[in-house]
């Protein structure tokens, strides 16, 4: 069985689809517009979408973008009447699993759903995934801010122009960079990360470029960096602003000729990986304190993605709060983690300093002390005042064994 959407304004057409695909053991959602088809998507994440290319509200293909920019392991399917080789061409770029016209026929819808079903499983299982949980990791939110964030992951997953992502720590800037990566054309080469801030000052290079033989003490023995492991695929530079100055040219180096040479080696090598880019520092600031290239800071910022915090999207704190309760139950093996009444409000009034990460362990947490059952009030509070408003960088691992320990 599989959750599927059918999004088209012809009632008699959702209808008969739905009644075909309900008999084959499938769950089908419908939609008439592509305003409740976004809203339905984001919330379900569907393995797959049947989808009108022509609607009251706009056009389908427009919808096809955002959904696969939003969760792209899912199948989308576009039906039409019209027979136009370069609507075809163009949905197949932004995403589309397959094509049908109408009027449809039986056998053809049968069997492109089940190939769809399929693939989604198999996409799943090679990139890692079980197809259930990775369902379940995706962003989640509804607030013009994420629906803003959406809109640029899918404008910017087609090509592979440098993206610098900010915003406050815990806020899920590494999520959205895997979710470019998901979404663009290379989404099956590497996705590689490098957090600028875990790794001391002397090891950084090596890290980032790869070294020789004999390049310093201890290295008995070649190895490749992160710009070469990550081939034609995504090098993810987290913290950025941690990037010492000396390697902040290096860097600009490679942006600008997609070159690169090996610490220790004479031979110079290629890689045409992306390069996002992410830090919870003022860049703009550091720059005119010159401890940060402003020429570095220029080509990295090729395209922004402004990660809110917590606090100003409280909007989003139902579906956070649904999202990791489902993922948590998962976790610990239960069917149900019940919430009493009032722990909603009670997390809309948090500050949030360590925005959503913060608000997924005080969610485990309580479940864990609360034994998979009913998260009450007065565990939430206990949790919260572990909390000093003024934290920014919460510690996950002191925190939980506070937690084991009370």
């Amino acid at each position: 069985m599989a959750d599927i959407l059918v999004v088209d304004d012809e009632q008699a057409i959702r209808e008969s689809i739905s009644m075909f695909l309900s008999e084959k053991g499938h769950k089908i959602h419908t939609a008439a517009t592509i305003s409740s088809a976004n809203s339905i998507f984001e919330t379900l994440r569907p393995l797959v979408v049947i989808l009108d290319i022509r609607l009251p509200d706009g056009n389908g293909l427009d919808a096809l973008a955002r959904m696969h920019g939003f969760y792209p392991l899912s199948k989308i399917i576009m039906i039409t009447a019209f027979q136009d080789m370069e609507t075809t061409i163009e949905a197949m770029k932004r995403g589309a699993y397959d094509y049908i016209h109408k009027p449809l026929d039986a056998d053809e819808l049968s069997k492109t759903v089940a190939d769809a079903i399929e693939s989604f499983y198999e996409d799943a299982e090679g990139k890692g995934h079980d197809p259930v949980l990775y369902r379940d990791s995706g962003i989640v939110g509804k607030s013009r801010a994420m629906k803003d964030i959406f809109k640029l992951i899918g404008m910017v997953c087609q090509n592979r122009a440098a993206v610098l992502i900010t915003g406050e720590t815990g806020t899920g800037k590494e999520l959205v960079a895997m979710r470019i990566h998901l979404s663009s054309p290379f989404c099956k080469k590497p996705f590689i990360t490098l957090d600028c801030s875990a790794v001391v000052e002397t090891l950084l290079e090596s890290e980032l470029f790869g070294h020789t033989k004999g390049a310093f003490t201890g290295a008995v023995s070649s190895r490749p960096g992160k710009i070469e492991l990550a081939g034609d695929g995504t090098l993810f530079l987290d913290e950025i602003g941690e990037l010492p100055l000396n390697l902040q040219g290096k860097l600009l180096g490679f942006l600008e000729r997609k070159q690169y040479m090996r610490v220790g080696g004479e031979n110079l090598h290629q890689s045409r990986c992306r390069i996002i880019a992410a830090t919870n520092r003022d860049l703009s600031k550091m720059v005119r304190e010159k401890t940060f290239r402003a020429d570095l800071y220029y080509r990295l910022k090729v395209v922004t993605i402004l990660m809110p915090p917590l606090r100003e999207r409280l909007s989003d704190i139902d579906d956070l709060t649904a999202h990791f309760i489902q993922k948590t139950a998962h976790d610990l093996g239960v069917k149900q983690i019940a919430l009493q009444d009032g722990v909603i409000e009670r997390l809309k009034r948090h500050p949030w300093t360590g925005n959503v990460r913060e608000l997924e362990n005080v969610i485990v947490a309580a479940a864990i002390r609360s034994r998979g059952s009913m998260i009450r009030l007065e565990t939430l509070e206990s949790l919260l005042s572990l909390y000093p408003v003024e934290t920014k960088n919460p510690d996950t691992e002191k925190f939980l064994s506070q937690v084991e320990t009370r």
